[in-house]
Parts: structure tokens; C-alpha cells; sequence
């Protein structure tokens, strides 16, 4: 079964919470599969803070609305300041608003989703 996201990049601008989701959109991606926090996010985060590449994203149009979306991300990016990622747990079919469940920096988002293996 596919885990469907939406990847989001966004202006951060003052008054606008990342917990929330911002009017203003300036690039949307699908994913159709893998959309998990500890995927999706932890590749989101890899790509920002080591350049590693993304496949499997599509382009879609800025005023898209997919119904089926299991996570959403926004990318919150400014010149001169730091990068945020905002993650939404949806449920798809029923509710595109969804609830917050990350707000954090990429270093952060890798601490909380990243599992962690024991070296026995």
C-alpha cells in the first residue's frame, strides 16, 4: 500500500506559525510512495543538510489538491535564515488539514526519526 505525501516549499515570513499551513505556496512535489516521517522526512532532512538527492518526486501544479495524502511537508525557507520542516499527519479522503506532528529544523527531525541501531 502506498504512504502518499505532498512536499511543500514556502517563504518563511513573519505572523506565519509552521504548525500551521501558509496561503502562500511556491512549489509543490508528489510522492507517491514511502511519505512516513522516518522516509520522507529523513530524506527531506538528508537532502538540506548533505545535498544527497531525491528520486521519485513529481511536479505538480500549484493548485493542485490531491485528497488521497497521507503526510504533508512544508519546507520553510528565508535568505539568511535557517531552514524549518513542518509535517502533517492526514488522513486521506477525510481530512486534508490534518494534525501537526513535527516542527523543527532538519538536524532535529533526523534526531526523532532516525532509528537508532544498537552496535552488539
Amino acid at each position: 500500500m502506498a504512504t502518499r505525501s505532498e512536499i511543500r516549499f514556502v517563504t518563511r515570513e513573519d505572523g506565519v506559525s509552521f504548525s500551521e499551513h501558509p496561503e502562500k505556496i511556491n512549489a509543490r512535489f508528489y510522492a507517491h510512495y514511502d511519505g512516513y516521517p522516518e522516509h520522507r522526512g529523513v530524506e527531506i532532512a538528508k537532502s538540506i543538510l548533505d545535498s544527497e538527492k531525491i528520486d521519485g518526486w513529481e511536479i505538480d501544479y500549484l493548485d493542485t489538491n490531491r485528497g488521497d495524502l497521507d503526510y504533508m511537508y512544508y519546507i520553510w525557507q528565508a535568505l539568511d535564515k535557517t531552514t524549518w520542516i513542518s509535517i502533517f499527519k492526514l488522513k486521506p479522503c477525510v481530512d486534508q488539514i490534518g494534525k501537526c506532528i513535527f516542527v523543527g529544523e532538519p538536524q532535529k527531525l533526523l534526531e526523532k526519526y532516525t532509528t537508532k541501531k544498537n552496535d552488539d
